[in-house]
């Protein structure tokens, strides 16, 4: 089995407002030295074979159709392990 990673992120010029939310409540909370902050998601998929240039193609149509809006978010697949 073979584990690979998509990391979905809006593109840098999409206005994040949940991660202008954490970033106005860290020093509410304590933390400090914190200028900005994105949020994204995580996807992780197990394949049954290895992560072959065939295989992942597969994950990147995955995230073109399913986990990523391409309009708005940019994704980066990397193999784990």
């Amino acid at each position: 089995m073979t584990r690979v990673i998509v990391d979905v992120m809006l593109k840098p010029e999409i206005l994040d407002p949940q991660g202008q939310a954490i970033a106005r409540a860290l020093p509410r909370l304590g933390f400090s030295g914190v200028s900005a902050v994105r949020q994204g998601k995580r996807f992780e998929l197990e394949l049954d074979g290895p992560a072959d240039e065939a295989a992942l193609a597969d994950v990147r149509k995955m995230a073109e159709t399913l986990l990523a809006n391409t309009v708005i978010e940019d994704y980066v697949v990397r193999v784990e392990g």
